[in-house]
């Protein structure tokens, strides 16, 4: 898997450069998730995880979430003033492009603009936001089928992690407000409390998220091999590789022909009809899925 998982990043066109920031990227978003573990730890006890090496990772946008987080958030931030509502539409072409290319120019391009709306502001100022923001805007667009798949790991003894190009601190608070483990993301640079507008390597897009991935496993001692991820987009198969069960959620045309070439397991929460089953059998059992396709048909007739 971890082989496949290099071709995928090679072939992808990413310079020597590029490499080098995704792996930056990967390497400080992990970091960055295991303090934020370890702050957690410090407050009330939680359950015990019994299975200690292995780990579920699930992409947030239309995987775990309908639409994208980020858009969400600026949408907020757009309600409060940040700024104009034709900053916001050109936010929102650029987050098209980015989703529809992300090629490492694309990723290039948006790296310079991702966080620079939120320069010069206080880091507890925009967490503090972005818990009302999720409240408003995101709670209720969560995929209840995805929800189910991440509560099956939890059920299990196993940690839970989002994995996305979300700034981090959007991301644990999306994984706390589900009760999940913790959050790999974006890290932005802040100097004395307050954001610089740059960003620490990459955005945690393709290859670097398969180095975050990579890197927390090492610091938590996970066997990837045991590891499942879950993503929609074809952008993430360095990610998906690099586990030993890979499944596309609500996944897009590449996507869906990649796992169907590698024999991944396929589950679609967009509509009324039960997902494809394509693949090994979970390594959590055929059941569980089905259950989750359950909720995820309930949720959308409700």
């Amino acid at each position: 898997m971890v082989a496949e998982a290099d071709a995928f990043a090679g072939s992808s066109g990413e310079t020597d450069e590029g490499t080098e920031r995704s792996r930056i990227a990967g390497e400080a978003s992990a970091a960055a998730a295991v303090a934020a573990s370890d702050i957690a730890e410090q407050g009330p006890a939680e359950a015990p995880q019994t299975d200690l090496t292995a780990a579920a990772f699930f992409d947030v946008d239309n995987t775990m979430m309908m639409g994208a987080s980020i858009f969400h958030f600026a949408r907020g931030l757009a309600a409060r003033k940040f700024f104009t509502t034709s900053d916001l539409v050109g936010f929102a072409w650029q987050q098209l492009k980015f989703r529809v290319g992300g090629r490492e120019t694309d990723v290039a391009g948006h790296r310079d603009t991702a966080l620079s709306f939120v320069a010069g502001r206080d880091v507890h100022e925009i967490v503090s936001l972005g818990e009302d923001i999720y409240d408003e805007l995101m709670s209720d667009r969560i995929w209840a089928g995805t929800r189910a798949l991440a509560q099956m790991h939890l059920d299990a003894g196993q940690r839970v992690w989002l994995v996305t190009a979300t700034p981090v601190e959007l991301a644990l608070i999306i994984a706390r407000r589900l009760g999940l483990t913790g959050a790999l993301g974006t890290v932005a640079e802040s100097v004395d409390g307050v954001f610089t507008g740059r960003l620490v390597g990459e955005i945690l897009h393709g290859p670097a998220k398969a180095h975050a991935v990579r890197a927390l496993a090492v610091a938590e001692g996970l066997d990837l091999r045991r590891c499942s991820a879950y993503s929609d987009s074809v952008n993430d198969v360095p990610m998906l590789s690099a586990v030993g069960t890979a499944v596309a959620v609500n996944p897009d045309s590449e996507l869906r022909e990649v796992a169907k070439e590698r024999g991944w397991q396929i589950r679609d929460f967009r509509t009324g009809r039960k997902a494809a089953r394509i693949g090994v059998p979970s390594v959590l059992g055929a059941g569980a899925i089905a259950g989750a396709v359950a909720v995820g048909y309930a949720y959308r007739k409700r």
